[in-house]
């Protein structure tokens, strides 16, 4: 036992401490929630540290291996007579969306200041789903992986139930039901894989060993893919995406579009296309088209929106639809460009969703035509909103540039297994969502925020607080970074994703 089991249960003993604080004092609830999340913050950066100490010296060598390296390894039998352990580890895939989580949920518990009703339980049930996504990310036993996953999927039907907003009871059964159906397909598919091993064990970097064969990895590569890409919101198995982030308190939609929908990419790309090669040769291109039709169709959705939140769902169906894309196109530049827009979009979306949650506060709507102006009551409101939505069309120096053009290169270039003619001509298409997000995003927030304060209820309203200002700014401040600093975020990743790539030749 080591960093990494801190890393997963220090959310879950911040919310232990949470529970046992007297429900009246509400203040020392938020002061609990936002110091452990703080905490766990400090530690993520001591387990970076920690693994470029291991990983720095061996960079060269992973370049041509096909079997992936773990760092700060820790292993315990579990249930030996099933094969099953407690198995954690990171690579630099795991570590990028273990630091992007602690980022988002830092953020979304500074933005969830003003929760007062039964925030015991609001804030013990969020740090409790964040336990889940830890678990998920450092897990390399596909049984301890299922679990936590199953963890951080199951709170969000209560945390939208409780405490949405809308047909929230709607929404949350929507939500859960689909992703169990979703769940069960995953389910099958690592239980399939785990008889077909013939080793009687859960391990994932044992069974990335085995070469399975091609009949059998044609019917479960499909069943593992779209099984995790419910939760990715792979097209058409989106439905309950906007419904859940229309009906989701602040923080909850924060969570929910930064960092529970890339537990969906992360899946694919760990399980169906690690473990699964040929099975991701033989159907890579029909995703690719799947994947095309969710950037186009979340970006044209997106247009007609009237509703800030329904607005930014379905913007966030069209930029998971290029996580998959990228994953989609089966080769190191594709993969690249999915991880950091992984990444990119996690911190985006949870911007996004934190300035909803701060505009609605105030003005109680979130109907865009019912609003303008807003910039001269709300200027820290409305930069920080401009800044997110120049990262979501992808404007240079912003992650959203470096992310998606990893990701359009990565689908020209294509690979040795597709048509090429074929390839490009999705990529191209895919690529046209660049001038619909355009329009949408200068369109919808232009309405928002600029012209006449046309209601003069919202001439008094007041600016981002000091807590709000610090929850945006860390947001903003890490867009920018990977924007103008891309290279830390390339080098953590680039050795996690050659193995992937070597099993795939």
């Amino acid at each position: 036992m080591g960093l990494l089991t801190g890393l997963i249960f220090l959310p879950l003993l911040t919310a232990l401490c949470v529970l046992l604080t007297p429900s009246r004092k509400s203040h020392w609830i938020r002061w609990i929630a936002v110091c452990g999340t703080g905490l766990h913050l400090i530690l993520t950066a001591i387990v970076v540290y920690q693994y470029w100490q291991g990983a720095a010296p061996e960079l060269a060598l992973l370049k041509t291996s096909s079997l992936t390296k773990l760092y700060l390894v820790e292993r315990s039998p579990w249930f030996e007579s099933l094969g099953i352990q407690y198995f954690l580890g990171v690579d630099g895939i795991s570590l990028a969306m273990v630091i992007l989580t602690s980022i988002v949920i830092f953020a979304g518990v500074l933005a969830s200041w003003n929760v007062i009703e039964r925030s015991k339980e609001f804030f013990a049930l969020l740090l409790i789903l964040v336990t889940g996504v830890f678990g998920v990310f450092v897990s390399f036993d596909l049984f301890l992986f299922f679990v936590f996953y199953e963890v951080a999927v199951l709170p969000m039907y209560l945390l939208i139930g409780v405490w949405g907003t809308g047909p929230k009871e709607y929404s949350a059964m929507k939500l859960t039901l689909m992703l169990l159906v979703g769940s069960a397909f995953i389910l099958v598919g690592l239980l399939a894989i785990y008889h077909a091993s013939g080793l009687h064990t859960f391990d994932l970097i044992e069974l990335s060993r085995i070469s399975y064969p091609e009949n059998f990895q044609k019917w479960v590569f499909p069943m593992v893919f779209i099984g995790f890409g419910v939760l990715g919101a792979l097209y058409p198995f989106h439905t309950w995406s906007p419904d859940g982030h229309a009906s989701a308190p602040t923080a909850v939609s924060m969570l929910h579009a930064g960092v529970l929908m890339k537990l969906g990419g992360y899946g694919a790309l760990r399980i169906a296309v690690y473990l699964l090669p040929e099975g991701a040769k033989v159907w890579g291109l029909f995703f690719m088209a799947l994947t095309t039709l969710n950037i186009l169709y979340g970006a044209l959705a997106a247009i007609v929106q009237k509703d800030l939140k329904y607005f930014t769902a379905y913007s966030s169906v069209s930029h998971c639809g290029f996580v998959l894309f990228g994953i989609a196109t089966l080769n190191f530049m594709g993969i690249q460009g999915a991880v950091i827009q992984m990444f990119s979009h996690g911190i985006m979306t949870g911007l996004f969703f934190a300035l909803i949650g701060m505009v609605y506060g105030r003005t109680h709507t979130r109907m865009i035509p019912e609003m303008s102006g807003l910039a001269k009551v709300m200027p820290w409101l409305a930069t920080a909103f401009y800044i997110g939505g120049l990262a979501s069309l992808g404007l240079p120096g912003l992650s959203g540039f470096i992310a998606e053009s990893s990701v359009f290169l990565g689908g020209f270039f294509g690979n040795p297994w597709h048509s090429v003619i074929a390839t490009r001509t999705l990529t191209i298409i895919a690529t046209l969502s660049i001038v619909v997000t355009a329009v949408y995003v200068l369109r919808g927030l232009g309405r928002v925020f600029w012209g006449p304060l046309e209601n003069l209820h919202f001439a008094h309203l007041s600016d981002a607080k000091l807590s709000e200002k610090i929850s945006t700014g860390l947001l903003i401040a890490t867009l920018v970074s990977v924007g103008m600093m891309p290279k830390f975020l390339m080098a953590l990743i680039e050795p996690a994703i050659w193995p992937i790539v070597n099993r795939l030749r």
